[in-house]
């Protein structure tokens, strides 16, 4: 098969153009992810290098080596660039720009300049420092499971080993000292791995941007917007992942006499109660435990393999630090929780229900939901600000 040099260079140039212009338009509708900006400039930029490269022999070399490389080193930077502002890391000028600019400081050097092999091992090493650096930084994420992530780092280091391997194989093979290439075979193999690396990479990006996009519509979609804790869709979710998984026990708190906190200092006391409360009973529940709002001033914690006494202490640890709650903008307000506490086992046959071979883990927690509201019930008829464990025969706890 034979590779038509002309024609791939103009192909790349095509491809890398489209490209770009479709990060741009994309990065024109999501401004936040200013990856997609670097990475359009990139595309655009590299464009422009192929075509300085593609006009060797018409234009003077110092524009089609000098400018040309420092154009695609360029490029190079502003891939890495993207894949910082991706992490959501600084992106500074000179770290983009220095490759291009050792490049054009090197050229400088007539020694540099007239040896072909000096020149394609330094441009040869910024290249693979630039996508090693891009590959680093996507694959030392900081949690974010994106599925495109781990490939996207994987074609960038293997792109900087490519770019690498050239440094041996100019110092190995014979190659002469002086000059440019000029063999369309070679011409027209590196512009069809540029086309495939520019390809793969610009896909593997906007699916790693759709990907960001999607989870942060799921996370908002399961977060309370006031308190920043799961909702009850969420928390419904998390308790039949609990409860398929064995025994758990229910907290189910209510803040008393939030009406009136509501009624005489007005919403905005109100919802620093909630937001409050949730902080404070964040800082003392235990790890692992699904915490949740279930709606107005009332909220939910599933504790996976937690006995009753374990889950009455937790219960209590909460309500104590909400009765330590002073509000900044009311400092003299109390505020006091109560809690009904409910365990998993026997929840059916705890309501009377006879718990057929078709019960789900869903069915297992509005069983739960509905005790424990029995036992928060209780409490509230006992006085409030206390906890009442949920079973034969409700109990306060001491």
């Amino acid at each position: 098969m034979k590779l038509d040099a002309p024609t791939l260079v103009t192909v790349t140039i095509f491809v890398m153009v489209v490209m770009g212009g479709l990060y741009l338009l994309s990065w024109s509708q999501a401004r936040r992810t200013l990856a997609l900006g670097f990475l359009g400039a990139a595309q655009i930029v590299g464009a422009a290098a192929v075509v300085l490269f593609g006009l060797r022999g018409h234009i003077p070399d110092w524009i089609s080596i000098g400018f040309a490389n420092a154009a695609m080193l360029l490029a190079f930077g502003l891939i890495w660039a993207g894949a910082r502002s991706f992490e959501g890391r600084r992106v500074t000028g000179w770290q983009t720009g220095a490759g291009a600019a050792l490049w054009l400081a090197a050229c400088l050097v007539p020694p540099f300049y007239a040896s072909l092999g000096a020149r394609v091992i330094l441009a040869s090493a910024v290249a693979g420092l630039y996508c090693a650096l891009a590959a680093r930084t996507l694959w030392h994420h900081r949690g974010e499971r994106l599925p495109s992530r781990a490939p996207a780092a994987i074609l960038l280091a293997s792109e900087g080993l490519m770019a690498w391997a050239r440094i041996p194989a100019t110092l190995v093979l014979p190659a002469p000292l002086v000059g440019t290439p000029t063999d369309p075979f070679w011409v027209a193999v590196l512009c069809f791995i540029a086309l495939l690396y520019t390809v793969a990479v610009a896909v593997l990006f906007m699916a790693m941007a759709k990907e960001r996009l999607e989870a942060e519509q799921r996370h908002a979609a399961e977060t309370d917007p006031l308190t920043g804790i799961a909702n009850r869709r969420a928390l419904a979710g998390e308790a039949r992942r609990i409860l398929a998984a064995g025994p758990a026990a229910l907290l189910l708190f209510d803040l008393d006499h939030f009406k009136r906190v509501n009624d005489t200092f007005g919403h905005a006391v109100g919802d620093a109660v909630l937001v409050g409360f949730c902080a404070a009973a964040r800082q003392v529940l235990p790890v692992g435990a699904a915490f949740g709002r279930l709606g107005g001033e009332e909220f939910a914690c599933l504790l996976p393999g937690a006995g009753p006494g374990v889950a009455a202490s937790i219960a209590e640890t909460v309500r104590h630090a909400v009765a330590g709650m002073r509000p900044d903008i009311v400092p003299g307000l109390a505020v006091t929780v109560s809690v009904g506490v409910a365990r998993s086992l026997g929840v059916a046959r705890s309501l009377g229900v006879a718990k057929s071979a078709g019960d789900t883990a869903s069915g297992d927690f509005e069983a739960l939901l509905a005790l424990a509201d029995r036992a928060l019930y209780e409490a509230k008829a006992q006085g409030r600000d206390r906890v009442v464990v949920a079973g034969p025969g409700l109990r306060q706890v001491a």
